[in-house]
C-alpha cells in the first residue's frame, strides 16, 4: 500500500475530513488533498 492510500484509509478510520486533519497537523486542506492524490509528498 502506498503512502497516499494509507493516508486516506487512516484519515477515514478516524472520521476526519481533509480540513480537520490539516488543522491537527498544521497544514492546509489543499496540502492533504495533494498528498492523498499523490501529486505531492512534501
Amino acid at each position: 500500500m502506498q503512502f497516499h492510500e494509507q493516508l486516506i484509509s487512516l484519515r477515514k478510520q478516524k472520521g476526519l475530513s481533509q480540513e480537520q486533519l490539516g488543522e491537527q497537523i498544521g497544514v492546509s486542506r489543499q496540502t492533504v488533498s495533494k498528498w492523498e492524490t499523490g501529486v505531492s509528498l512534501r
